[in-house]
């Protein structure tokens, strides 16, 4: 090309998933990695147990339910020892919880970030959400100890489906805290709600119960839940809990995978105004 000759550079709109940009995470992925990072050592700064708060939140709510809902109420517990049964739910409901939290307030704690630089908006509730992974695998070893005290052995026929349940359970978290996090910036309203819309899903989520309770009829409307399906098939990947997989699973996988893909159309969408309206 001549040196004189123009170069002509053409602006096209883009179309279905490319209009998302998901490429910058790739192209920005050291960032992401900062913020997890960042968002680990800032959670537990100036604490005096660190980490230990890992361990004693799940375990103090094992406890909790232990005694009210496996000793007073001696609800079903699939056959397991109740401590384990309730624990291994919180495992996934903890990293869900976590993530929804720090992920929706994440564009919000970061405004100086949001009016001053570009980058790609959605790395904020993204890092928010695989930071909780650091709390999820000091909690998986102290499920691991109660495993060796009560003498249960793991699923090993099902373990293969429990990365994927990991992953359905970020999905979900993922989807949801884009809702959030966007709606957040423009009504500050879900700081007030969060704890309200986390308490009203513990119950709907079979954490301290076991699905078996909820009568057939219900089992499909149950399903919407998400979450009810990661726990239930977190159970039984570790523990061989439950049935295993069934139709109203794939519910649960759909409602997941709807969550996500509408939370990036809307916080993609409504992305551009971030730095007017924070």
């Amino acid at each position: 090309m001549k040196a004189h000759e123009p170069i002509t550079v053409y602006i096209k709109p883009t179309h279905g998933l490319a209009a998302l940009n998901l490429r910058d995470l790739w192209t920005y992925r050291e960032l992401i990695y900062f913020m997890i990072w960042r968002d680990v050592k800032v959670k537990y700064k100036q604490t005096l147990l660190g980490m230990a708060w890992a361990v004693i939140q799940p375990v103090m709510t094992m406890l909790v339910f232990t005694f009210l809902f496996g000793r007073v109420a001696k609800l079903p517990s699939d056959g397991l020892p109740y401590p384990i049964f309730s624990f291994a739910a919180l495992l996934p409901w903890g990293l869900f919880v976590t993530a929804l939290n720090h992920g929706s307030r994440s564009l919000v704690a970061h405004q100086n970030m949001v009016t001053k630089i570009y980058f790609p908006r959605m790395i904020l509730p993204l890092s928010s959400v695989l930071a909780g992974l650091v709390d999820f695998v000091i909690a998986f070893f102290i499920l691991s100890g109660l495993m060796i005290y009560y003498d249960t052995l793991p699923a090993w026929h099902a373990l293969w489906a429990l990365p994927l349940f990991l992953a359905l359970t970020l999905i979900t978290a993922l989807g949801v805290a884009l809702w959030l996090s966007a709606i957040n910036v423009k009504y500050r309203d879900v700081n007030q709600a969060l704890p309200f819309l986390t308490q009203f899903w513990l119950f709907a989520t079979p954490v301290a119960y076991s699905s078996s309770v909820i009568s057939d009829p219900w089992q499909w409307i149950y399903a919407l839940n998400p979450m009810a399906g990661v726990v239930n098939g977190f159970r039984w990947a570790l523990l061989g809990a439950g049935s295993g997989p069934n139709p109203t699973l794939w519910i649960s996988v759909a409602v997941s995978l709807l969550l996500l893909l509408s939370g990036l159309v809307y916080f993609r969408s409504t992305e551009r105004t971030f730095a007017d309206m924070i």
